[in-house]
């Protein structure tokens, strides 16, 4: 796997499903006049995808954007229906997910792979890229290793080439279950901070005895940020206001 840094991206026709339609999307279309992030996977609904790779790109979207990029790409040799449904699946809406189901522009990024060994066939090595106006400006290539390395092509790593001083949002989740108040409040507040978060609702994604396990409460709401329990929407008010202060 060779850097293509300063040179452009491979032209290339992804075929994609937009409802009902088919839609023909060319490299132009996602390229030209734009700065885009690029991150390319072995595979929709693969463990380090699914757990890592996808989520925080889309965590960290907001941030990404305000330092000038316009979209953020994940690319991956799967078809449309896959890669539709995994963005589903993923809640990924800071995502657009690209199929290169013949691996056209991974074969022309000199990164498809063989994974025989798994079932896969061709598959797209791990990689991330920043491209601005169709040419590629830096690229983080997994190394050369057995199976399947995860340690430059991240978010993270990306984020900190684009500006190492920019400042990374909470990782917020938010126990609640329907009809509580205390827990539209606590929602409400994140929201006012515009602070992202993740809601855990009891009866549909968790039960009681999840809630009382993990937290030690059997009330809701309960909030955690960056693996801190803060406690109920009260103890919530009064990390907001600290966490605030420190940001402004």
């Amino acid at each position: 796997m060779v850097s293509k840094e300063n040179q452009a991206v491979p032209l290339a026709t992804f075929r994609t499903r937009k409802g009902d339609a088919w839609e023909d999307v060319s490299s132009d279309d996602i390229f030209k006049g734009k700065s885009v992030i690029v991150f390319s996977l072995p595979g929709a609904f693969t463990p380090t995808c699914s757990s890592t790779h996808l989520p925080r790109y889309n965590e960290l979207a907001p941030v990404f954007f305000k330092e000038g990029i316009d979209e953020i790409v994940c690319v991956s040799v799967n078809d449309t229906f896959v890669m539709n449904a995994w963005k589903v699946d993923q809640e990924a809406q800071n995502i657009t997910v690209l199929p290169d189901g013949n691996g056209e522009f991974t074969d022309g990024m000199g990164m498809l792979v063989s994974k025989d060994d798994l079932g896969f066939g061709k598959r797209s090595w791990r990689y991330s890229m920043v491209v601005r106006d169709g040419v590629i400006e830096k690229m983080f290539i997994e190394p050369d290793k057995l199976g399947d390395p995860f340690e430059v092509s991240d978010a993270d790593t990306m984020l900190r080439y684009l500006n190492p001083d920019a400042s990374v949002p909470a990782s917020v989740a938010i126990f609640t279950k329907p009809g509580c108040g205390f827990c539209a409040k606590a929602k409400q507040s994140l929201e006012a901070a515009s602070i992202g978060f993740e809601e855990i609702i009891l009866g549909t994604d968790a039960t009681s005895v999840s809630l009382k396990a993990i937290t030690g409460q059997a009330t809701v709401p309960q909030v955690f940020a960056d693996g801190q329990h803060i406690g109920d929407s009260e103890a919530l008010a009064k990390w907001l206001k600290v966490f605030l202060q420190k940001a402004a």
